[in-house]
């Protein structure tokens, strides 16, 4: 029986993809910092377990408490909005540490397993901010950007163990609460020098995208990246990560 880890499953992307496995006959690891069993149905095949990917401490309790696995979907991430100039360092630092940093540590404390056993898949979730400049996004950005640069090298480096890398790039999502969250984390993150032009740039964005991401558009573009050797590295999940990455493309 095949067995997956996903982190940040406590809601959102994670969330969904855990139950899409679940439906599907697989063994689920679904973690989170502070586990919650009421958010995914009983299952003999589902194990909630504490995870903060921030610390190694905690990476190694939860991956002795999984066992041997067969797939790692890194998706355990933030957002942050603002202009640069009033985000503070700490703030990036935080969001790298968690966005980018803890997809690094998953992967490297998973890989030893995964190439003892010649087989298995590391996908790592990234933004379809990267497809396309937006203002107020820098930081965010810039650690999904590092990801993708990170994921496209390691798959070169894992090819010849069996293991494989992909990368989940999702589109806006507005049924998840991950922009509610980003503004919350922004704090003061819009000056007020750019306070005019900032209120220029929401109001210029229609408040009702035509396209857009939903949470069992991840889920499905994860399960392709996980079980179809076939598919390519990049997968753009949702429909206007789907077009954003053919302007790209």
């Amino acid at each position: 029986m095949n067995t997956i880890l996903i982190t940040g499953c406590s809601s959102g992307f994670g969330l969904e993809t855990a139950r899409y496995f679940l439906d599907r006959d697989w063994t689920v690891i679904a973690t989170m910092r502070t586990p919650r069993g009421d958010v995914l149905p009983a299952s003999e095949r589902l194990r909630v377990v504490a995870l903060d990917v921030t610390d190694a401490a905690s990476i190694t309790r939860a991956l002795d408490e999984a066992g041997p696995i067969d797939a790692l979907v890194n998706n355990a991430g933030a957002g942050l909005l603002g202009a640069l100039e009033g985000v503070s360092i700490d703030a990036t630092r935080q969001l790298f540490e968690l966005n980018t940093f803890g997809t690094m540590a998953m992967s490297q404390a998973v890989l030893p397993g995964l190439r003892a056993q010649g087989t298995g898949v590391i996908v790592n979730v990234s933004s379809a901010v990267t497809l396309k400049p937006l203002p107020m996004l820098s930081a965010y950005t810039a650690s999904k950007a590092a990801v993708e640069a990170f994921s496209e090298n390691l798959a070169l480096e894992v090819e010849p163990f069996g293991v494989r890398v992909r990368l989940v790039i999702p589109g806006r999502a507005p049924e998840t609460s991950f922009s509610t969250a980003a503004r919350t984390r922004s704090q003061n993150g819009i000056p007020e020098a750019y306070a005019t032009w900032a209120r220029q740039v929401f109001s210029a964005a229609p408040p009702q995208p035509v396209e857009v991401t939903t949470a069992s558009d991840v889920a499905k573009v994860v399960w392709q990246a996980v079980t179809d050797p076939s598919s390519p590295l990049r997968i753009p999940a949702g429909a206007d990560a789907v077009k954003l990455a053919a302007q790209a493309a």
